[in-house]
Order: C-alpha cells, then sequence, then structure tokens
C-alpha cells in the first residue's frame, strides 16, 4: 500500500545554482546540504509542511534546460498568493502563467526556475 509522497527530487547539471534560487528567490528553507557519489555530487534539503521531502541534486544525465516543464510540476502552497506571486515578479522570476482561478480549488501562478522547469504557487479555498 503507498502511503503518500515521501519525497520529491529535482535533478540538476547545476545543483548549488538552483538550490540558491530555489532558498534566496523562491524563499524555501534550506535544512541540509550534502555530498554523494563517487564524483562528489551535491544534494540539498528543503523543509515543507506535511512531512513530504524536497531535494535538489546534481544529476550527471541532465544537460542544459527542461524542453518539457509541463511533464511534471511543483506545487507550493501559499497563505497569500497575490503577496507572494509580487515578490516573485519583483525578483524578476519569468512568470508562466499569471494567478488563475480553478473552480472548487482555488488560485494558481505558475513560474519558471533557472534549469526551466514550473513550479506553482497555490492558495487553496479554505474548507468549510
Amino acid at each position: 500500500m503507498i502511503k503518500g509522497i515521501e519525497s520529491v527530487l529535482l535533478g540538476s547539471a547545476n545543483a548549488t545554482k538552483l538550490a540558491k534560487f530555489y532558498r534566496e528567490v523562491v524563499g524555501l528553507e534550506q535544512t541540509m546540504e550534502f555530498e554523494y557519489g563517487e564524483e562528489g555530487e551535491k544534494g540539498y534539503e528543503f523543509a515543507l509542511k506535511g512531512g513530504s521531502g524536497f531535494y535538489i541534486n546534481d544529476h550527471s544525465k541532465v544537460k542544459g534546460k527542461n524542453k518539457n516543464p509541463e511533464r511534471m510540476i511543483i506545487n507550493f502552497e501559499v497563505d497569500d498568493i497575490e503577496k507572494e506571486a509580487k515578490r516573485l515578479k519583483r525578483a524578476k522570476v519569468k512568470v508562466q502563467q499569471d494567478i488563475y482561478h480553478i473552480e472548487g480549488y482555488g488560485l494558481i501562478a505558475t513560474f519558471v526556475d533557472p534549469d526551466g522547469n514550473f513550479f506553482q504557487l497555490v492558495q487553496v479555498r479554505a474548507s468549510n
């Protein structure tokens, strides 16, 4: 039986640069930096609510920007999407899709990270 998502791993040709973006621009809390493998690859762990881990790792088979960023999108839940989206825009993060509404779910805004991956800010509607 699958119990949930334990973690999300995001491979990069330059994990250090990508981790810096998610730490300093997106505002995620980095909880660990580590080395692994025989080539001294770098890895970074970020704290997320709800127990799932988020990791950015060097990966030798990842080259250049993501050519299919729509394939997998990471959603980061926020309390105030207007405020957080404005903050990312001021930081010159590329906007893929400005804030829009999904009926029965909430608000979403899609951005692009330095590797060309899509990530979204999500403000889910309050449950009654």
